[in-house]
């Protein structure tokens, strides 16, 4: 057992060391999801094309969260990684997007899609994506889901091709 004026010593010594040391806290983790900063390059407020004219609304890093995890929960069987499954000649690239009748590369043009999936070329209805109807999704969050689409096709790496790295 050690005296106690020694254990008394060590102690004293530590708590002035550790008193003359400056701590700080660890940052706090950064509240903006891993996959949108790190590929998507959200790290506040983005711009996303509203419509074929160029206007843009700003998205923020919740909202794009949002459309992220809805994706996910309703897209993503189909979807992976940008790419279209059950159809796979037509893809979630920002060429696509861009291809389609009328294109789907903006805001709403991309929700219109989603609340009356029509072919590619604008002729039809089709069936193999689901209608996205205002009572299922309202349209802020089918906004965020259509704005995290077209952040995703504008940056993640292979988003909607075959080199998809996410």
């Amino acid at each position: 057992m050690l005296p106690k004026f020694l254990i008394r010593s060590v102690v004293a010594i530590v708590v002035t060391c550790l008193g003359c040391m400056n701590f700080t806290l660890p940052a706090q983790a950064d509240s903006i999801d891993l996959y949108l900063r790190r590929y998507l390059q959200v790290t506040e407020p983005v711009p996303i094309e509203i419509n074929q004219q160029g206007e843009t609304r700003l998205f923020s890093p919740e909202g794009l969260h949002e459309g992220k995890e809805l994706f996910k929960q309703h897209c993503l069987n189909c979807h992976v990684g940008g790419a279209t499954l059950p159809y796979p000649a037509v893809s979630l690239s920002l060429e696509d997007l861009s291809g389609a009748t009328p294109p789907r590369n903006n805001l709403e043009g991309l929700v219109a899609y989603m609340r009356t999936p029509m072919s590619y070329d604008g002729s039809e209805d089709i069936y193999w994506c689901r209608e996205v109807s205002p009572t299922w999704l309202p349209t802020e969050q089918v906004e965020n889901m259509a704005a995290f689409i077209i952040r995703a096709a504008q940056k993640a790496p292979g988003w909607g091709t075959k080199d998809f790295k996410g």
